[in-house]
């Protein structure tokens, strides 16, 4: 049995038309070409697949055969393949970069993190994009690595030399624990009333904060390295711990969380920044998501 012959892009781009416009006639309208050079390149194509790509018999408009059908989806793929290729190649001709590595903060609210996303896939559809989630220094240090483009992080009271910031707004913390919790019973708490009770704290995976404690009151903790984990545990009743506001929101007013009443542990506001190297400053699609992130420091979320 003899190998397909290799079709032209031409050749499974007429044929698409034909497909789309119901005939010859209607492909060879769209694409400004005669219709003997249609019923020419698709009969071209055939021969050179060694398929009947249409039922001319049974029929006055064509119709798919089984095998055209096979080979129309494939069609589509390379025919897509083709344009993505062409559109990547006229960003980059533009500056627009191929790939954002983009590393955000977990404490970063879910709402602001699909709003920015789904603007900027509309915005750069195709700029491809990788995306981590990290704790406290674990962002910058990514960014610093060169892991990440551009990074939202959260505070660091630590100095990081060659990475420029643009704040970005703040996430509100508050402390809070399962309703059967003792310090969720008593209401209004006494001053060092947290440190008799676990406290669930998220651990950094960096090093940048290594030897430094943010907002930590107890004796006994729980490092975790998940934000999800956390709230899993805050839920079960596990400790009490600060969390974003946002995320918890839902469960105080369903009742499975309690904000606590803790004079000397408030929570209060985890500002955020977004990050990029200085010798290498964003370029459009990157500016765009920095862009994004900033306008939305207005909002209520």
């Amino acid at each position: 049995m003899s190998e397909p012959g290799m079709p032209t892009i031409d050749q499974l781009r007429v044929f698409i038309s034909v497909v789309e416009a119901g005939s010859f006639a209607g492909a060879a309208r769209k694409l400004n070409r005669a219709t003997s050079v249609i019923s020419y390149t698709i009969a071209n194509l055939e021969l050179q697949l060694g398929v009947s790509l249409f039922d001319r018999l049974t029929t006055k408009k064509p119709q798919l055969t089984l095998e055209g059908r096979t080979v129309l989806a494939e069609a589509r793929a390379v025919s897509n393949g083709i344009n993505n290729l062409r559109a990547k190649v006229k960003g980059m001709l533009q500056g627009i970069e191929p790939e954002i590595n983009l590393a955000l903060d977990v404490m970063l609210p879910a709402a602001r993190v699909t709003d920015a996303l789904k603007a900027f896939r509309e915005a750069y559809p195709n700029v491809n994009l990788k995306l981590y989630m990290e704790a406290l220094g674990a962002v910058t240090q990514m960014v610093r690595n060169r892991e990440a483009s551009i990074g939202i992080s959260g505070p660091l009271d630590v100095e990081v030399d060659g990475l420029e910031r643009v704040g970005v707004g703040h996430v509100t913390l508050i402390p809070v624990a399962a309703p059967d919790h003792p310090l969720a019973r008593a209401g209004r708490n006494e001053p060092g009333a947290g440190r008799e009770h676990t406290q669930l704290v998220l651990t950094d995976r960096s090093t940048l904060t290594q030897g430094l404690e943010f907002a930590v009151v107890a004796t006994r903790t729980w490092r975790l390295a998940d934000l999800g984990a956390k709230h899993m545990l805050l839920k079960e009743g596990i400790g009490w711990g600060n969390m974003p506001e946002p995320m918890v929101r839902e469960d105080i007013a369903a009742g499975r969380l309690v904000e606590l009443d803790m004079p000397d542990c408030k929570g209060g506001q985890y500002r955020l920044q977004a990050i990029f190297q200085t010798d290498t400053p964003p370029g459009p699609a990157a500016s765009f998501l920095i862009s994004r992130f900033e306008g939305q420091s207005a909002k209520i979320w």
